[in-house]
């Protein structure tokens, strides 16, 4: 393991389980100190107790007042954040997108989209006071290419998307960079509860293995390859890298 990010400060939200815990542990790693933010507090405490001089805050991703209390924990525990990871966010129910209730589309782009936003919002300043940032999103296959099973999923990360294009046209000239993952089907939390969404074992089986027919590796992939990505390009290895979304699903987009 390297130290590409010894003494730097990065923020991740989402830090207390899947694809943000696997990310925030390998900032840690390689050096950094990292501000950890998630609305689980044993699970927010679990990965803190393996990123040493880790701050944690307690909060919804959604809320502007939980996200501003974390950019203040951060400037007065650890500093400026120089890197952000807005990793937060949920599947929402397994049906097309006009069967859901508005509160269950307005709860998923509240986290999904809404909470990338603000935590931009509240970070990117401190990038403006030292000169330089990157930050990772988090969007999705699903926001590259529409689902028929996850059709508001679908929606919200192909917002992400365009919500990384825009962030990295805004701030390329202050040399804060803005880069997407889109994660195929990634063994945790998330799938997990995606298969639980389609019924007993024999249907979650069944679903699995359609699933599996359609990614060219014969696999799902594992969150710590997802966040060897995300610290790509959150490195300086990726220095002219701005505005990209990177699937990360084994093939099944090629």
């Amino acid at each position: 393991m390297t130290q590409r990010f010894e003494g730097r400060i990065a923020a991740v939200t989402g830090a207390a389980s899947g694809l943000g815990r696997a990310t925030a542990l390998m900032l840690a790693q390689e050096g950094a100190k990292v501000l950890l933010f998630d609305r689980d507090e044993a699970g927010l405490a679990a990965t803190a107790n393996q990123c040493p001089g880790a701050v944690t805050v307690v909060g919804d991703a959604s809320s502007a007042a939980d996200v501003a209390r974390a950019e203040a924990a951060a400037r007065r525990d650890l500093g400026p954040v120089e890197f952000l990871v807005p990793a937060a966010g949920i599947l929402g129910p397994a049906k097309a997108a006009i069967e859901l209730e508005e509160a269950e589309w307005d709860r998923l782009f509240a986290i999904n989209v809404k909470g990338p936003w603000l935590a931009a919002r509240a970070f990117i300043p401190h990038m403006r006071e030292i000169g330089r940032g990157s930050i990772v999103l988090f969007s999705s296959t699903a926001g590259l290419a529409g689902s028929p099973l996850l059709s508001a999923y679908s929606a919200s990360k192909g917002a992400v998307t365009m919500l990384t294009r825009s962030l990295a046209l805004n701030h390329a000239k202050e040399h804060i960079r803005v880069n997407c993952v889109c994660p195929g089907t990634i063994n945790g939390p998330m799938a997990e509860a995606m298969f639980a969404q389609v019924g007993d074992a024999a249907a979650r089986q069944a679903r699995a293995a359609t699933m599996l027919a359609g990614i060219p590796m014969n696999r799902f992939g594992e969150p710590e390859e997802i966040a060897a990505a995300v610290l790509y390009f959150l490195s300086d290895d990726a220095g002219f890298t701005t505005g990209a979304a990177l699937p990360i699903d084994g093939g099944r987009l090629a």
